[in-house]
């Protein structure tokens, strides 16, 4: 049984329930205050590496084996925030550290996947700055979808009949794998269906949370 540390932003709705769903997992919860995703300053500071590391240490009191942060920040960030962090608190604390999107990009180098599709919850503005930051990575963002929204509490309450036409949409392009990249977005359950039915994997960003 792997204990695990899982950092989330304070509004995400999606990730514990999930991870009660989680085989041969304890986990262990704690939470940053985020509440909405613009892209401007004051967003950016809900992400400031200070503070985030000291919310990720506070899990090590239950003797945790592993630490993820649970959000998919650095996808607009840019993803050397997360690598950062992740040296940072494997330093500090001892506990192997690593985040959603590092495990996303990991899962996609395993597979020699470049053409992607990315479905997300957010303004366009702010799909736009991920799509921008994996194509400066190698990555070939071939098709996209955003809902639109900008308060983390509206992308919980997005119905699934939504997301997977979204998901479906953006799979009509030539793409080798589909990202949710949200981890308050609850595309879990579709995964696996959408997987099979479309021929191609779709990496939903809560389940990549908790990848071994």
């Amino acid at each position: 049984m792997t204990r695990l540390g899982l950092l989330i932003p304070s509004s995400n709705v999606v990730m514990e329930p999930l991870a009660a769903r989680q085989p041969d997992v304890q986990v262990h919860v704690n939470r940053l205050p985020v509440l909405d995703v613009p892209l401007d300053p004051a967003s950016q500071a809900q992400f400031a590496l200070d503070g985030q590391v000291a919310a990720a240490k506070l899990l090590c009191d239950a003797n945790v084996d592993k630490i993820v942060w649970g959000g998919t920040s650095a996808s607009w960030l840019e993803f050397v925030h997360d690598t950062v962090f992740a040296k940072r608190v494997t330093a500090e604390t001892g506990v192997p550290t690593t985040t959603t999107v590092l495990q996303i990009n990991e899962e996609l180098s395993q597979r020699r996947i470049k053409r992607i599709g990315m479905v997300t919850p957010y303004t366009a503005d702010v799909a736009r700055q991920i799509n921008r930051n994996y194509d400066a990575e190698g990555f070939e963002v071939s098709a996209w979808r955003n809902y639109g929204g900008s308060m983390s509490h509206d992308f919980a309450a997005i119905p699934k009949s939504v997301i997977k036409t979204m998901i479906c949409e953006v799979a009509k392009s030539d793409v080798e794998a589909i990202i949710v990249m949200c981890t308050n977005v609850a595309a879990a359950d579709l995964s696996d269906e959408l997987s099979q039915t479309l021929g191609r994997p779709v990496i939903d960003s809560a389940l990549s949370s908790f990848r071994k």
